[in-house]
C-alpha cells in the first residue's frame, strides 16, 4: 500500500487510535460485540450476519469484532430485543413486526397487503416518513436500527390443505406476539397461538398447533415444511428485518466505530435483500422436492378475509392515523 493510500485509510478510520479505541498491540484483544438472531445457521440471515461481522472487522482494522449467535442461542426474538434495550446484548436481527412491542404504532407496518413485490416493500421501508419516525422512537426505547434487511412475504405452512380462508376456521396457528398479526389471523378465522419461533417445529410435530405463518426463507431454514408440508403463498404481510444495536453499546463506541457499524449494516442489508428476493423460487423447489406441496392461491379471498384487521387497527390507533399511513403506502407502491 502506498504512503498516500495509507494516509487516506487512516483519515477514513477517523483516528480510531485516539478516540477511546487505541491501536491493538501484541496480545491486546479486540472488543467483541455479540449479535443474536433466531434463524438457523443455514438461512440467508446467517449468511448476511457473517458478512456484517466480517465488514465490521475490516472497517475497524480488527479493533472491533462481532460474534454471531444463531438459532436463538442468546434469546428468542422478543427476549433479544428486551436484552438489547438494557444493553445485555449488543446487536440483534429480528422481524420488524417484533419491534412493535417496543413502539406500539409500529404495528401498522403489519397491515395486510401493503406491498405486492419486493421493490414496493423496499420503497416503503426506505422512504416512508411514518417508518422513519418509528425508527427514531426506538432510540428512546434503548435500540437503534442500523440495517434494513429482508425476510420476505409471510405465508402459511400447515399440516392440512389450505385452499381458501374457509379452511382456516377454528384451526390453531402459531403467530409472533404482534397485535396486527393476531388481528389478521382472527379476521381470517384462525385460532392464533403465540409462541417463540424456536419452539414451533416441535409444537407442530406434537399437534399443539396446526401450522404457522412466516416468509419462505424462514419456513425453509427452520424446516417447518418437514412437519407442515402444505405451503400456501398468501403473502398476507410484507415482513422484512431490522438489524439494531443497543443504545448503551452505541454510546460507548467512538464515532469511527459507529460509522463502521452503519456501513456494515447497509452493505449486509443490501446483500441480504438481493439474496432473499432471488432465493424464493429456488427454496420452494427444494421444499417441493422433499415432499412439500405449494399452493399459489387467488389472493382476492385472502385480502377480503383480512379486512377485519384494518377495522381493528382504526379502532385502536384512530382512523386518521391508519388512513394516512395507508395513503403513504399506496403512493410509494406506485412510484418507480
Amino acid at each position: 500500500m502506498t504512503r498516500i493510500a495509507t494516509t487516506r485509510r487512516s483519515m477514513l478510520l477517523g483516528g480510531l487510535g485516539t478516540l477511546a479505541a487505541p491501536a491493538i498491540s501484541h496480545g491486546q484483544q479486540p472488543r467483541t460485540l455479540r449479535l443474536n438472531h433466531t434463524d438457523t445457521d443455514l438461512g440467508a440471515r446467517q449468511e448476511a450476519a457473517n458478512l456484517f461481522a466480517r465488514r465490521v472487522g475490516e472497517l475497524t482494522d480488527g479493533r472491533f469484532r462481532v460474534q454471531v449467535y444463531h438459532s436463538g442461542q442468546l434469546a428468542n426474538d422478543a427476549r433479544s430485543l428486551e436484552q438489547v434495550a438494557v444493553g445485555s446484548i449488543d446487536l440483534a436481527i429480528t422481524g420488524v413486526v417484533t419491534y412493535a412491542t417496543h413502539t406500539r404504532p409500529l404495528n401498522l407496518i403489519a397491515l395486510p397487503y401493503l406491498a405486492e413485490t419486493y421493490e414496493q416493500g423496499w420503497r416503503l421501508y426506505d422512504r416512508s416518513q411514518f417508518i422513519a419516525g418509528q425508527k427514531q422512537a426506538l432510540i428512546g426505547r434503548g435500540m437503534r436500527v442500523i440495517g434494513d434487511w429482508e425476510a420476505g412475504f409471510r405465508s402459511f405452512s400447515t399440516t392440512f390443505p389450505l385452499p381458501s380462508p374457509a379452511a382456516a376456521r377454528g384451526r390453531k396457528l402459531r403467530i409472533a406476539p404482534v397485535d396486527m398479526i393476531r388481528w389478521i389471523m382472527e379476521s381470517q378465522g384462525w385460532n392464533p397461538v403465540v409462541m417463540p419461533v424456536t419452539e414451533v417445529y416441535l409444537a407442530i410435530q406434537q399437534g399443539t398447533v396446526d401450522g404457522q405463518e412466516n416468509p419462505i426463507d424462514t419456513i425453509m431454514s427452520q424446516r417447518f415444511h418437514e412437519v407442515a408440508k402444505h405451503i400456501t403463498l398468501s403473502n398476507h404481510v410484507y415482513s422484512p428485518l431490522w438489524l439494531c444495536v443497543a443504545e448503551r453499546t452505541w454510546n460507548s463506541l467512538p464515532p469511527p466505530a459507529r460509522d463502521a457499524l452503519m456501513q456494515a449494516g447497509r452493505e449486509s442489508g443490501q446483500h441480504n435483500r438481493r439474496t432473499v428476493a432471488e432465493n424464493d423460487e429456488k427454496l420452494l423447489q427444494q421444499m417441493t422436492a422433499s415432499g412439500a406441496t405449494v399452493n399459489r392461491p387467488d389472493l382476492a379471498p385472502w385480502r377480503e378475509a383480512s379486512q377485519g384487521a384494518i377495522v381493528r387497527a382504526r379502532q385502536q390507533y384512530g382512523q386518521e392515523a391508519v388512513d394516512v399511513f395507508l395513503q403513504e403506502a399506496n403512493a410509494l407502491r406506485g412510484q418507480a
